[in-house]
């Protein structure tokens, strides 16, 4: 059964995360990327700082953003967020920003790794954080 859970994170928008044409500058969505992350994270129990807590980090490995439709000054985006793939070594969190009208202007993709804050090596996430990494495999898209 698919069981695929959709974060959704409102973004406020300042004139500042505009661009010469009045539209968001496009290295925004990244940071709304991390911020639909942190909102998924956080909807199904969890939190980074207890990752980083506990000696792990988990940076981007890779990055994939299709731009699709801009979003002005005014609009009222959305970011939705799902886990997209977690094979135990790496989670990848699917996105989409929306528009005020539903309309998906920007999609991507983010994949992760688990390192430890010392030296940077690779982790399995379903070793260090086995019960974070089952939630992940009961909410992800199938």
């Amino acid at each position: 059964m698919n069981d695929l859970y959709i974060s959704n994170k409102e973004i406020q928008l300042s004139y500042a995360d505009t661009d010469m044409m009045g539209v968001i500058y496009h290295a925004n969505y990244l940071k709304w990327f991390e911020l639909g992350r942190t909102q998924l994270i956080e909807d199904i129990g969890y939190h980074y700082l207890e990752m980083e807590e506990a000696g792990y980090y988990a940076p981007v490995y890779q990055l994939e953003v299709t731009y699709k439709k801009p979003i002005r000054y005014g609009d009222k985006p959305i970011v939705k967020t799902w886990v997209a793939g977690n094979n135990g070594l790496k989670t990848v969190y699917g996105y989409n920003i929306v528009n005020g009208q539903g309309e998906v202007c920007v999609e991507g993709t983010t994949t992760h790794i688990i390192v430890r804050k010392g030296d940077f090596k690779p982790v399995q996430f379903k070793k260090v954080f086995p019960e974070w990494f089952q939630k992940y495999e009961q909410i992800k898209k199938k």
